[in-house]
């Protein structure tokens, strides 16, 4: 926990980590509402989040890196995925050895649709907001995710806890 003096940021840094678990445990559930809707698993949906907000294709070792998950539990994910036809493999024209994942835009398109459809919410929510705010969300959101990683990558150097 952050050691603070000044009684007013001690008292913010309370109330921010407060919602912050909130916030983590609302999109965890959140998450799990879509993937329940979408008969997938939750880690399913936030691959595709993420293969769908960078441009592709991936090999198994990138989406893996991306997710924070082993490559065989990334070559799973990429099996289930395919299964449900969101994705496909693909050789590597380039490197014959590798397989190439990528989305198959007709069946992402079935999660698009929820997401647009709930999108609508967050725009309201984020037009209170005045373009410098988005500037400090956007920030804070991209810094928070790096440091997300690095922290994953610490958890998985140390033994695991009795």
């Amino acid at each position: 926990m952050i050691q603070v003096t000044e009684p007013r940021r001690a008292r913010l840094y309370e109330e921010l980590s407060r919602e912050s678990r909130r916030y983590l445990a609302a999109y965890v559930l959140f998450n799990q509402a879509v993937a329940d809707h979408l008969g997938l698993h939750p880690t399913d949906v936030q691959c595709l989040s993420l293969l769908t907000a960078e441009p592709g294709p991936f090999t198994v070792r990138q989406i893996a890196d991306m997710t924070g998950l082993t490559t065989g539990s990334a070559t799973r994910l990429v099996d289930r995925l395919e299964r449900g036809g969101y994705v496909m493999r693909a050789p590597d024209q380039e490197d014959r050895r590798r397989v190439l994942v990528s989305p198959v835009p007709e069946r992402i398109a079935r999660v698009t649709a929820v997401w647009d459809d709930l999108g609508q919410s967050w725009e309201a929510l984020l037009g209170e907001h005045t373009d410098d705010e988005l500037e400090v969300i956007t920030r804070h959101m991209r810094r928070a995710h790096d440091l997300s990683h690095a922290q994953m990558e610490h958890l998985r150097s140390r033994p695991k806890p009795d």
